[in-house]
């Protein structure tokens, strides 16, 4: 009876550590190899845009190393820098939503 219960334990405990490496994935890139934690949808904001710092996080996000300019426009920022590789780079988000719309 108790090494059957220990064999179950033993079983779920593994099958919980486990788990959180199933919520993770690998990005092979121009940038190289990353690591890819998943995406939290944020609630959306009804007449609420999301900060210059937002946008500049979520360029990060894409491969941005430094920051050079951010230009707002009606419906996105668009934020300009360099890679990691000193490749110039072109991120531009979504101002309401903060979702990528191109990357250049």
């Amino acid at each position: 009876m108790f090494k059957s219960l220990a064999i179950a334990g033993a079983a779920a405990l593994t099958l919980m550590s486990v788990a959180p490496s199933f919520s993770q994935s690998l990005q092979i890139g121009p940038d190289g190899v990353r690591l890819v934690e998943p995406r939290v949808d944020r609630p959306m904001r009804r007449g609420m845009d999301i900060s210059e710092r937002e946008a500049v996080r979520v360029a990060r996000s894409e491969g941005l190393r430094s920051v050079d300019n951010v230009d707002r426009t009606r419906s996105r920022f668009i934020v300009e820098g360099t890679d990691r590789r000193g490749n110039d780079m072109r991120v531009s988000v979504d101002r309401r939503t903060g979702e990528v719309i191109s990357v250049d």
